[in-house]
């Protein structure tokens, strides 16, 4: 195997290792108020978050930007409570067509979150490289492995929301209701459980 797929397998099983659910819980959140029919618009969400942690991921990797690990610990699970949030207050008509302009402004939020979760991904990416002299190629690697697997996450929710949404006949004001209601539990629980405003 070579060594660019090697860490393109790190990256996507690192991404779908459910010890670090809480980066597929932003995943899902970003999801959730679409179905499968959307996924070129969830596409273009997931590509700005995973440019702007690729861009903090560098950073870090590089020791050019220096970040208290506890803060970043505490603000992914508020990036997943934000999004929750913001599902819970979208009106369904506003389905962030590509043509309107909160979309550009999701795509915005996306990539800035992605920055705060790239730092969260530089600890783990850190021991990996270990000694390595030319980091720049494993490190696109991991990314393109963290893509492929925040896409796997997407597809596979997408479709289990047009299972219920078509099969189940749940309404889909209710699905999106309902599991982001869900994120934003697990997501206050998370928050609550790093201790940092305490």
């Amino acid at each position: 195997m070579s060594e660019f797929r090697l860490y393109i397998d790190l990256g996507l099983f690192h991404i779908l290792d459910f010890s670090g659910y809480d980066h597929m819980l932003f995943v899902i959140a970003i999801s959730a108020i679409y179905l499968l029919n959307d996924w070129r618009k969830v596409l273009v969400l997931i590509t700005a978050f995973t440019i702007g942690h690729s861009i903090t991921l560098a950073l870090a990797t590089l020791e050019l930007v220096k970040y208290d690990v506890k803060f970043i610990e505490f603000l992914i699970p508020l990036t997943i409570l934000i999004t929750a949030l913001s599902n819970l207050f979208t009106r369904d008509r506003l389905r962030f067509d590509a043509t309107h302009r909160k979309s550009y402004t999701n795509y915005f939020y996306a990539g800035f979150f992605g920055t705060i979760h790239g730092l969260g991904f530089s600890s783990y990416l850190k021991v990996l490289l270990g000694g390595e002299q030319n980091i720049l190629k494993p490190l696109f690697a991991f990314n393109v492995g963290l893509e492929i697997g925040q896409i796997i996450i997407m597809i596979s929710f997408l479709i289990l929301g047009n299972v219920f949404v078509d099969f189940f006949r749940v309404d889909r004001r209710d699905w999106k209701m309902i599991i982001s209601s869900i994120i934003l539990g697990i997501s206050l629980t998370l928050i609550l459980g790093t201790n940092y405003l305490f």
